[in-house]
């Protein structure tokens, strides 16, 4: 298990190889690491709080939409540094599509679940 700032450093390298035109869209978006899922979700890995791109109208003084990703459940998902890497940036892509509005059900039918 690697330490929690290793472990932020590979979020922020997941975020950052986003594609430019996704990144530049990712406004009022906070990418946060808590140790635990909720309760009663022991096998969640991330989940996307907010606002969606395709929900928003007068969009204004709100507090930033959130990623979180859960260390524990990703950590004990990934047998080794590389697999590891590969789950945090699909956890990431697959929070950030949520931002987009896209649903569980769609990222189903495109294969990116």
């Amino acid at each position: 298990m690697i330490d929690r700032r290793r472990f932020e450093e590979l979020v922020a390298e997941a975020v950052d190889s986003l594609p430019r035109w996704v990144l530049e869209r990712l406004e009022n978006v906070e990418v946060l690491v808590e140790e635990m899922p909720p309760q009663g979700e022991p096998n969640l890995l991330g989940r996307y709080h907010g606002i969606p791109l395709t929900k928003r109208a007068n969009y204004s003084g709100v507090l930033p939409d959130t990623i979180t990703l859960y260390r524990s459940t990703i950590q004990r998902s990934a047998r080794n540094d590389g697999e590891l890497r590969k789950v945090i940036a699909h956890t990431v892509e697959h929070e950030v599509a949520h931002f987009f509005g896209i649903c569980d059900e769609r990222l189903r039918d495109l294969r990116a679940y």
